[in-house]
């Protein structure tokens, strides 16, 4: 049977060695505006109505992070959540990043001089002084990691983020970043059907006290059930949308685990997406999940996991269908 979640059951955590806590469920934000920080769907994805209603749902359920960047939507992303708190007199907790273009064609990359503008810009779009997370949100091959790391502290020394982190970075990225100082938390895809990290990314985080949060949570939607075997892809799903992501998942071996899920999902009396943030809750050394909603409703899965907490041994077992 279904418990009524509240604000009180989000657990918060900090965010490595700074003094931010962040609660353990965030808010992305990547879809307003845009698909992501892909040109060609710039001014796509959803509206202004459609972002102030997830974020009026999200804030009701106890959910006071919100995670964005400066190239989602083209900076249409940070805008529209900057008009949310204008509008509503609220400040959630906010998370930005900077790596990828702006335009099609427009620099990239981070350069000292571009993060610093970068960031400018994107606290002038959100309409605050500071943010209380600024990530780099890629790895850049052509900029040293302690110059990376110089201008994170420069700009919090400076009172502009208050902790610092990296996303999509692998292992051997990470550790050549904490060899040149430290940063406070990543990012990165991981789930049921993308546990890549497991080997060493998320060791690492536990050695170096690096908070380990995750995006892409439900794989793109392939966690939720939306995608059947023999089945064609759901119109405006990111099947349709960005195929190429997701290939490696069109597999029997796939189909078959995600039919089991299913099954275990029925059993609790929760949606598969459910039962999959549930599973992601449960690993100790997850800080915090970046959820995408693309509708308040959307957001009932976050109820569902926050309401039923996987015991010792049920972990283990779900990824074992998965390989």
């Amino acid at each position: 049977m279904r418990l009524n979640v509240t604000a009180a059951a989000i657990e918060a955590r900090t965010l490595g060695r700074s003094e931010v806590a962040v609660p353990r469920i965030a808010l992305g934000c990547g879809n307003f505006g845009g698909v992501g920080s892909s040109p060609e769907f710039f001014g796509r994805g959803l509206d202004e109505a459609q972002a102030f209603a997830i974020m009026d749902a999200a804030w009701e359920l106890g959910i006071n992070h919100f995670d964005t960047a400066d190239a989602y939507g083209g900076g249409r992303s940070e805008t529209t959540i900057g008009n949310w708190i204008r509008s509503r007199g609220r400040l959630p907790l906010l998370s930005t990043k900077t790596y990828n273009p702006m335009a099609a064609g427009a620099d990239h990359g981070l350069e000292p001089e571009r993060m610093t503008r970068q960031l400018h810009a994107s606290l002038e779009r959100l309409g605050v002084a500071r943010v209380d997370l600024y990530l780099t949100h890629d790895f850049d091959p052509q900029v040293a990691p302690a110059r990376v790391v110089e201008t994170l502290e420069r700009l919090r020394s400076e009172g502009l983020i208050r902790a610092t982190g990296v996303s999509n970075y692998d292992a051997r990225q990470l550790r050549a970043t904490l060899d040149a100082g430290h940063v406070d938390a990543i990012q990165n895809s991981y789930s049921l059907l993308a546990r890549g990290d497991e080997a060493e990314v998320l060791p690492l985080c536990a050695r170096e006290a690096v908070s380990y949060t995750v995006y892409s949570p439900l794989a793109g939607g392939w966690l939720t059930g939306k995608y059947r075997r023999g089945s064609e892809f759901p119109a405006g799903s990111r099947m349709t949308q960005r195929p190429d992501v997701y290939a490696d998942f069109l597999r029997d071996e796939v189909f078959d685990a995600l039919e089991h899920l299913e099954r275990l999902a029925a059993a609790r009396e929760i949606s598969m997406a459910g039962l999959s943030l549930s599973w992601l809750l449960s690993h100790p050394d997850v800080s915090a999940i970046v959820v995408g909603p693309g509708s308040p409703g959307q957001l009932e899965p976050v109820r569902e996991a926050l309401a039923n907490p996987l015991v010792a041994g049920e972990r283990e077992s779900i990824a074992r269908l998965f390989g």
